[in-house]
């Protein structure tokens, strides 16, 4: 007696729905269809599902049989799409409206009725699999539970997650041999059977490579991110391709597993490469507030005497930085962010506070550790003359060094989260022959980390300290510290901070203490606005000295090729407050 009650309430209520909408003024379209009673994902999958048949409408004619078959198909239609979200029991009725000449409005009530919720369910790992940690997690945070809503997206969630995590684990035969849904329409219930069996692990076997002869095997093999007899990673296969992705080396690059050739959990990868041409001829040309307007050629060959060896020459102008330069990097074949290198650098930079020419010649071994950390060995022999406000130098340096650097983020182009941080010791001695002695220790970091509403939270920071017993008229000006910049205390111009002689001019120091805080707020996909405050000066003694201060804010605009950024900041503390424009493009990673 209910079931007939409720039926009826429901018979009455869409017929009342139905005579309502019935009033509304006359569609634009020749045919429209207009759902009620459900909203979010269950009326957007009804959306899809009661889309017009191509030919329906003809060049502005509808045709009315097949539209009326249309409408008889639109309950078990809705009913059909509703099923994944849970409900089995929709109740469905239709209206055919004519308002105008040849337009037509389907009106569909529905009333989903009573969900089907989760009665009893069971998830099992059977296998090796069973006894993995992260499988055991995935298992008891599976995304249904006893009580929920049966949601087919849910259970289809679930079952991935963990296909995925067994392929991850080296479990590449992982499947589901049992899986149930069993519902009831009656009691709106269902039961729920899944196991999965995750088979033998695999292992990596050897890695072949084609489409690219012209690279020595041995150097190819540098950009793997596995070894043979590891166990199996679909990440490790991924960040291969990556590495290769990145080294700009190939247009197109695939690393798949080589299934056929597979045998006792053993698996082979085929690498298909695709090379770029292996000398470039790049122009460059674009605008820093700290450089002006700036141009450069850069020529390089990626695959010198067909070993990969890389040869690089650039030439670079702008309004105060002029230079030639030239390397050439020899890979190791142990990683491939591992080489030797030997720089070659002929340079001229004038700015408001010094005037210096250099020419140096420098060797470098640089070995990678764990993901992201790179170290450096470098022996640089250099010849600078400066002129630093009333101070001439004319100095030789035979200056060894060591470098030591780590990077996290997670994205390149747009970052919302990571880090980055480089230390560095350099000196010299003149037992070396170099014509002065003194030690540098340098630190430099930057995070960012993402905020509720968008937001994300910047800061860096970069400090110098040098041991001299020389006067510092003998320091080069590429040696002392400076403060004042794009990226270093906004407000102020470059290399504008910093020790002054008794003529008011700026002559560097020997230490030096920057920071910045900044908040950023991204709008839309690419665009971002900023608040920011920095601080910080070059100076000689750490018993005394002073801090600069600047505030503002900025936009930004991430491109594939870098962050367009454009402050405006505001000198703090100073006699007579004046605001500068700071221009960049370039992410600082």
């Amino acid at each position: 007696m209910e079931t007939v009650i409720v039926r009826i309430t429901l018979g009455i209520l869409l017929t009342v729905l139905l005579t309502v909408i019935g009033a509304l003024p006359a569609v634009a379209d020749p045919v429209e269809v207009m759902i009620i009673g459900i909203e979010g994902e269950p009326l957007e999958n009804v959306q899809a599902a009661l889309s017009l048949p191509p030919g329906l409408v003809r060049d502005g004619e509808v045709n009315i049989p097949w539209l009326e078959l249309f409408r008889k198909d639109v309950p078990e239609k809705v009913r059909e799409a509703l099923e994944p979200f849970g409900y089995y029991d929709a109740k469905v009725g239709t209206e055919l409206q004519n308002p105008a000449k040849n337009e037509y409005r389907l009106l569909v009530g529905v009333f989903p009725g009573r969900p089907v919720r989760v009665s009893e369910i069971s998830v099992r790992v059977r296998g090796p699999a069973a006894e993995e940690e992260a499988v055991k997690e995935l298992v008891a945070s599976f995304p249904l539970r006893k009580g929920d809503v049966l949601n087919h997206a849910s259970y289809e969630k679930g079952k991935e997650m963990l296909r995925a995590k067994a392929v991850d684990l080296g479990y590449l035969d992982a499947d589901f041999p049992t899986h149930r849904i069993l519902v009831s329409r009656g009691e709106a219930n269902a039961r729920i059977t899944l196991e999965m069996d995750t088979g033998t692990r695999y292992s990596f076997g050897a890695t072949t490579f084609s489409g690219a002869p012209q690279y020595p095997t041995p150097f190819l093999e540098r950009y793997l991110d596995y070894r043979p007899g590891e166990t199996f990673s679909q990440l490790k296969l991924g960040q291969t391709q990556l590495n290769l992705a990145l080294s700009d080396r190939f247009k197109g690059v695939v690393v798949t597993r080589d299934r056929k050739n597979a045998h006792d959990s053993v698996m082979p990868v085929a690498v298909q490469l695709s090379p770029l041409p292996r000398r470039r001829l790049r122009p460059g040309i674009g605008y820093g507030t700290d450089t002006g307007i700036r141009g450069s050629v850069k020529y390089k060959d990626v695959n010198l005497f067909l070993l990969g060896h890389e040869l690089n020459a650039e030439i670079k102008v702008s309004e105060r930085l002029q230079g030639i330069a030239a390397g050439y990097v020899a890979p190791s074949y142990r990683d491939f962010k591992s080489n030797m290198g030997l720089q070659f650098n002929l340079q001229r930079e004038e700015t408001d506070s010094y005037t210096t020419s250099l020419a140096s010649l420098e060797g470098s071994l640089n070995r990678s550790f764990l993901p992201g950390q790179l170290g450096t060995l470098y022996l640089r022999l250099q010849q600078e003359d400066s002129d630093i406000g009333l101070q001439k130098t004319s100095t030789f340096l035979v200056l060894p060094g060591i470098r030591f650097s780590h990077r996290s983020f997670n994205d390149p182009i747009r970052p919302t989260r990571g880090y980055r941080y480089d230390l560095e010791a350099r000196g010299t001695h003149q037992y070396l022959g170099s014509g002065t002695g003194f030690i540098q220790f340098i630190a430099e970091g930057r995070v960012i980390y993402p905020l509720p509403w968008r937001l994300s939270f910047i800061s860096r920071a970069k400090g110098g300290v040098t041991f001299q017993d020389d006067p510092l008229q003998d320091l080069p000006a590429s040696l002392r510290f400076f403060a004042g910049g794009d990226r270093s205390v906004r407000g102020y111009a470059y290399q504008s901070l910093g020790p002054k002689n008794i003529a008011g001019k700026v002559t560097g120091g020997k230490n030096l203490l920057t920071a910045s805080v900044e908040l950023e707020r991204a709008l839309f996909d690419n665009w971002g606005v900023a608040a920011f405050f920095d601080v910080g000066n070059a100076f000689n003694s750490l018993n005394s000295f002073r801090l600069y201060k600047g505030a503002g804010i900025g936009a930004r605009y991430y491109t594939p090729i870098g962050a367009i950024q454009l402050d405006v900041a505001k000198q703090i503390g100073v006699d007579k407050n004046v605001f500068r424009v700071h221009f960049t493009v370039g992410l600082e990673l």
